[in-house]
């Protein structure tokens, strides 16, 4: 059986979050380089509770950004970890899933 709120729902969700998020972070790091004004810290920690820690994480690996401020190396991987379990959670409760 097909898990509908999971697939339908989260799923695009945890995509265009994660997107955004990726997007978001790289455009502060390019900000920083060329001296413009940066996207508060605020709307990047919104980024990423809101579904796009793993976009977040990538980013910050691929341009080597935030990754000094202890809040954004430890936190964006805690975020990461809560929303897998999240996912699992909700993927496994779902009426009908069946896990064999």
């Amino acid at each position: 059986m097909r898990n509908y709120i999971f697939f339908d729902y989260l799923m695009p969700l945890l995509y265009t979050m994660n997107v955004i998020s990726f997007v978001l972070f790289a455009y502060d790091k390019h900000c920083a380089l060329m001296g413009k004004r940066r996207i508060p810290e605020f709307v990047l920690w919104l980024a990423g509770v809101a579904m796009g820690a793993f976009g977040a994480l990538c980013s910050m690996v691929i341009f080597n950004h935030k990754t000094r401020k202890k809040s954004f190396a430890i936190g964006v991987p805690v975020l990461l970890f809560l929303e897998l379990a999240v996912c699992v959670v909700l993927l496994l409760t779902q009426p009908g899933y069946n896990i064999i």
